[in-house]
């Protein structure tokens, strides 16, 4: 029987999802211990989505850096960082992860180990200052994203075997909404001007490192079933799932095109800042935008993603091109810097990122067959992090063009996007198989 009694956790399961008495394709084992696993992930996401809001790189990070004097060099570090050092060591994790008969110790390992990174920043900030705190909190950066790494090859596969297929979207929507009730309260004392501003980050990370310890405790009571041990393929060989599969090809190219809707945010705040629209720049505000974002749309996206997570990609891409759209002809007409002209933009683009995430975690591992999942993660996020290495090139296309266009770069990405994803084979239970093009 299940940590909270089995009435309880199947009262919460069965008013969250749809269609509990299905068996999600599960084996009979992994079904009888399906509503506890499911509260189970419910608690660990939710921690580990909590403390990623709390020390968000591109927003709570690079304030801090620049608070302590740190330097643009090392500002700069921190979203490459953070991409690259979370993606692209998974095609050679994977293998390893692949071998082990129980995976939950992986993802539980993970976030013990991005716990201690995050206390280790938090210590940084107190202590050090100048490029030596630059440095230092780099450095934890890259060992939080490393485990990072680990626990997002073994997160999909351990979600396949323990929450049934039409479940999983709503498992992950639903924390990522309870995860950024507290993200907004973090942005509302952050704009409230009741403590100190780097007080209240120092203790906001800290918190993230209590989370995170938290989220692998929680993660190593799942009721995983042993999969038979299995040494993988090697790492240059996954690669070769690229040829393998055309649905993974076209995935990846789908999600790759639809990383407009990461990368975009950043010119927003150009444009508001040349615009006049100096506050909108402040660290609570645009916190508060990407949380309350996550929290009116990541649960309604997970209930879609159940339904046809292609669909979600294609909707996805289409309200971020319309979004950055609309940030271009608010500044064409000069209006941008308008209170809120570009926050609105940015709340309906973060909307639109959100629907990617929870899109494309539902498509992989519905799409990958059972033994495959760590493989099919480890290769479309190793391509996508060799993009993201990239995306330096938009930073000089924007000094060279401006903001604009590179805006318009991206919104004529999420278009593409919606127009590949066009091919991509519906993979959810019962909704037909078949690619549409």
């Amino acid at each position: 029987m299940a940590w909270g009694g089995g009435s309880f956790e199947e009262t919460i399961f069965e008013a969250l999802v749809d269609d509990p008495d299905g068996d999600g394709e599960l084996d009979p084992r992994a079904a009888e211990h399906e509503p506890g696993n499911f509260l189970r992930h419910l608690g660990a996401l939710s921690l580990s989505k909590l403390a990623d809001g709390l020390l968000d790189p591109k927003l709570v990070l690079s304030w801090l850096l620049t608070s302590l004097g740190a330097g643009a060099f090392w500002v700069g570090l921190l979203v490459p960082i953070r991409e690259a050092g979370a993606l692209l060591p998974q095609l050679f994790t994977a293998p390893r992860i692949h071998a082990m008969a129980r995976r939950k110790w992986a993802w539980a390992t993970g976030s013990a180990v991005q716990g201690a990174a995050a206390a280790g920043i938090a210590l940084a900030g107190l202590t050090l200052g100048g490029p030596l705190a630059g440095g230092a909190i780099c450095a934890m950066l890259a060992m939080l994203a490393l485990a990072r790494s680990v626990c997002s090859v073994s997160y999909k596969d351990v979600l396949g075997k323990t929450v049934g297929r039409a479940r999983r979207g709503t498992a992950t929507g639903f924390a990522s909404s309870l995860a950024s009730v507290g993200v907004i309260l973090f942005a509302l004392a952050l704009m409230s001007g009741l403590a100190e501003r780097r007080t209240l980050v120092i203790a906001a990370i800290t918190l993230a490192a209590l989370a995170w310890l938290g989220a692998g405790a929680i993660f190593s009571m799942l009721r995983e079933p042993p999969t038979p041990r299995s040494p993988g393929k090697p790492a240059l060989g996954q690669l070769a799932l690229l040829g393998e599969d055309p649905q993974l090809a076209r995935f990846i190219a789908t999600r790759g095109l639809l990383t407009g809707t990461a990368l975009a945010p950043p010119y927003l705040v150009v444009l508001a800042s040349d615009a006049g629209g100096g506050a909108f720049t402040r660290l609570g505000a645009l916190v508060l935008a990407s949380s309350a974002a996550s929290f009116v749309s990541s649960y309604i996206w997970g209930r879609l993603s159940d339904r046809s997570s292609r669909a979600v990609l294609r909707l996805a891409g289409l309200a971020g091109a319309l979004a950055i759209g609309a940030a271009l002809v608010l500044d064409a007409a000069g209006l941008s810097g308008n209170a809120w002209a570009l926050p609105g933009v940015l709340f309906v683009l973060m909307v639109a990122y959100h629907g990617v995430r929870q899109g494309r975690s539902t498509y992989l591992v519905d799409m990958a067959p059972k033994d495959m999942r760590p493989a099919y993660t480890a290769v479309s996020n190793t391509v996508i992090g060799v993009l993201l290495l990239g995306a330096g090139v938009f930073g000089a296309l924007a000094a060279v063009a401006g903001a604009q266009a590179t805006l318009a770069l991206f919104a004529i990405m999420c278009l593409a996007a919606t127009w590949i994803g066009r091919g991509l084979a519906q993979v959810e239970q019962g909704l037909g198989g078949a690619a549409q093009e």
